[in-house]
């Protein structure tokens, strides 16, 4: 049985052109070495298209059953088949090799082959990521993306229970340095060895170019910086956005915020995030026209959009970055007590922006979000925070993918949603579940305009009411509200920064 499963993944991994026929048995030698074999007898079998999911599916189960694996979970079942596939995964240079062959032919060309790569390797898992639950939700901002995230494995308790009791070590510094590539991985650490990087020159600056393995968008990638140095959005920053999108034009890229609360969940290490994708921020209508004093051939304008978003459009990338440092540097000493922001608490900063980088065309667009991470007793997580009236929905900090109108919303809601419907379905109070009582509050306020009858109308009602809290959570980390006092209080910081 094992020899047939073998046979199957050597198998597929010609068929995706991971090896060649003459790694083949090399290749095999390294799997049985993996799998505590001696010896392998070629079954008669033929096998063609496939199924990598199942595949690996059988070779865990037979690691499981002949005490392979420490524990038979998911951590570390993710942590065997990496090692699993890293047999049948080429070594860096030869990908570095074949995608700047690629590339020379089109930047396009070379990031499809490389993501196809990435899901071949199963380091992007393709089979989970099919599984997320994705939805648009309408609002007045336009439509907004909604998702549930499932890709990204639970630890199970003994996991949590084993990492607790490991040896903290230090290496690698954190998920992004360059020292993740081939990295056996261990509990408390993902397995990294089938992860391979590409090195690319911004502005001088050595960043590797990345997937992320949960991909919560099409093409989701992650670009780092060589050394382990703190995120900062400065002019450098700036000119590695627009860098990046110059040789892929076909991607966005932007940065979280580098401030606590509204920035990203690694500020330890520089980096930013890119793709293939049209977030709905990118369709946002034009709340109004602005004008900048000396770049007046630049276009601008604020965005009908939850968040507080400047948006300047020029073919001139140059331009672009002067006039995005002069916003930056008046935004972060700016303080307007009418509109309840403040620069500095003592000598804590609170002003940031969180940028975006795209093209249409010939024209590069710089979204400038502007961000404030200003507490008080009454939210004291954070004013342009989630409010806890949300939290039962999402309570995490609003990051980069998010500013852009793509919800990451947290598994939990998958099983909760189905337990809401079956509860309402049945005419029970939700309150009777540990699970859903937190949504209690929430689901009165809505319920009675629907129409109930079905369980399909059930699930259609709280999905369209998770993207309206989604669209309200947003609104909260907007530091000019859309209204006719938010629209003064954005003039007056344009009027600011035509004064300098």
């Amino acid at each position: 049985m094992i020899y047939n499963t073998i046979k199957k993944l050597a198998t597929y991994a010609l068929e995706k052109g991971l090896i060649t026929e003459e790694e083949r048995a090399y290749s095999i030698n390294l799997l049985l070495d993996v799998l505590n074999l001696d010896e392998y007898d070629e079954p008669s079998e033929e096998y063609v298209n496939v199924d990598l999911e199942s595949t690996l599916k059988e070779i865990l189960d037979y690691a499981a059953s002949n005490n392979l694996l420490e524990n038979d979970s998911v951590v570390y079942r993710d942590l065997f088949d990496t090692k699993v596939m890293n047999c049948f995964t080429p070594r860096p240079q030869s990908v570095i090799d074949k995608f700047y062959s690629l590339y020379e032919d089109s930047p396009k060309e070379a990031t499809d082959w490389y993501y196809a790569f990435a899901k071949n390797t199963d380091y992007v898992r393709d089979y989970r990521i099919k599984k997320d639950l994705k939805w648009t939700s309408p609002t007045i901002y336009g439509d907004l993306d909604i998702t549930i995230n499932l890709s990204k494995p639970e630890k199970d308790p003994k996991a949590i229970a084993a990492a607790k009791l490991m040896k903290q070590s230090s290496y690698p510094k954190c998920m992004l340095c360059v020292e993740n590539e081939g990295y056996r991985g261990r509990v408390n650490h993902p397995a990294r060895e089938t992860i391979r990087i590409i090195p690319l020159d911004l502005e001088g600056d050595k960043f590797y170019f990345q997937y992320s393995p949960y991909s919560y968008y099409n093409e989701h990638c992650i670009v780092f910086n060589e050394k382990h140095i703190p995120m900062v959005i400065n002019e450098p920053a700036l000119k590695h956005l627009f860098a990046f999108v110059s040789k892929f034009p076909h991607y966005m890229l932007g940065s979280n915020a580098d401030l606590p609360i509204v920035g990203g969940s690694i500020l330890t290490h520089d980096h930013y995030q890119g793709g293939a994708y049209v977030f709905p921020m990118f369709r946002a209508d034009k709340v109004c026209e602005l004008e900048f004093k000396g770049y007046e051939d630049v276009k601008a304008s604020f965005l009908k959009w939850p968040l507080s978003v400047i948006r300047l459009e020029s073919i001139d990338k140059e331009k672009l970055i002067a006039l995005s440092m002069k916003i930056l540097n008046c935004w972060r000493e700016y303080t307007d007590e009418e509109s309840f922001i403040y620069a500095y608490t003592d000598d804590t900063p609170h002003n940031t922006i969180t940028p975006i980088v795209h093209k249409r065309g010939d024209t590069f667009i710089i979204d400038l979000t502007l961000r404030n991470n200003i507490t008080t007793e009454e939210y004291p997580l954070g004013v342009y925070h989630p409010h806890q009236e949300y939290w039962n929905i999402k309570k995490e900090n609003i990051g980069l993918i998010e500013v852009m109108g793509l919800a990451v919303l947290p598994s939990r809601l998958k099983g909760e949603i189905e337990k809401m419907t079956t509860l309402i379905k049945e005419g029970k109070d939700i309150a009777s579940d540990p699970d859903t009582l937190k949504h209690k509050e929430w689901l009165d306020n809505f319920i009675d305009k629907y129409d109930i009858s079905t369980e399909k109308n059930i699930e259609d009602m709280l999905k369209a009411e998770i993207g309206k809290t989604f669209m309200k959570v947003l609104e909260c980390a907007g530091v000019y509200k859309q209204d006719e006092k938010g629209k003064e209080g954005l003039l007056r910081f344009v009027n600011k920064v035509n004064s300098l």
